[in-house]
């Protein structure tokens, strides 16, 4: 069962090659991390620039911003926004493509369980998408440690592992998605609005907070602004595994049933 687990694993690395995936989405996600606070450092110049006599008034308190502000904002405003559309858009065919090729049909005929076949492409889409969340976090802390403040390194490191989290959601939901339907485009446009209704009502209850996977991003941004941690963390996160393993329920199922043909 490992050689099969590392031979699906090693499919995988070679399909990011010939996508080019593993070069783009880090490039991506490099490019979100710089710019959230390269564009909060330089905004209230530019406005000034820009304003000339028009009546524009700065507020000083933009330029005096917090380094965990800033962070916090390149996970809600850059990563929880653009860059979800682009996580989903880079792994709408991880499933998809198997059906459509005939490759999924042809797996499952070799000595693969469905589950060592789920199992692989999700921690294998896991990594790569981590990797690039990592690099490109890394990147504007880096710029929020130069230009504004620097972050406990630890606060920082914990805040990124709740953030991960709801990326494993973000990969499994979106696997459960490409396994039932069979278009990307219902695929890339069902869980990008999924995820970003979600993401978007998280906080308005409590108890939506609690049931809501996308709250241990909201969880990641309150560490980083405020330095502490919800009560409801603990719950939250129990809470997301419980639909992460739904959602590797689902797809199991669909495929062990034989639920995806398209005929």
């Amino acid at each position: 069962m490992n050689q099969q687990f590392n031979i699906l694993m090693k499919k995988e690395r070679v399909q990011l090659l010939r996508d080019f995936r593993i070069i783009w989405l880090p490039l991506v996600f490099i490019f979100l991390g710089a710019t959230q606070p390269i564009i909060t450092y330089f905004l209230p110049s530019i406005l000034g620039s820009l304003g000339g006599n028009q009546g524009i008034t700065i507020d000083p308190n933009m330029v005096q911003q917090d380094g965990g502000q800033v962070l916090a904002s390149t996970i809600g405003s850059q990563f929880d926004q653009l860059g979800i559309i682009i996580i989903v858009v880079s792994m709408m065919g991880i499933i998809q493509s198997d059906k459509n090729n005939g490759m999924l049909d042809f797996i499952l005929t070799r000595p693969v369980t469905v589950g060592t076949y789920i199992g692989g492409k999700t921690l294998s889409s896991f990594l790569f998408v981590a990797t690039s969340i990592t690099i490109g976090y890394f990147i504007s802390y880096l710029y929020v440690s130069y230009l504004f403040n620097s972050i406990p390194i630890s606060r920082m490191l914990i805040a990124l592992v709740f953030y991960l989290v709801w990326a494993l959601f973000m990969i499994t939901f979106t696997t459960m998605i490409s396994t039932i339907f069979n278009g990307q485009g219902i695929i890339a446009m069902f869980s990008i609005l999924f995820l970003l209704i979600i993401r978007l009502i998280c906080g308005l209850h409590s108890i939506n907070g609690l049931l809501n996977p996308a709250g241990m991003s909201q969880h990641a941004t309150e560490l980083l602004i405020t330095g502490s941690v919800n009560s409801s963390l603990y719950g939250n996160f129990f809470i997301t595994l419980i639909w992460i393993l739904i959602t590797l329920k689902m797809s199991h199922y669909w495929i062990s049933q034989k639920k995806y043909h398209t005929n």
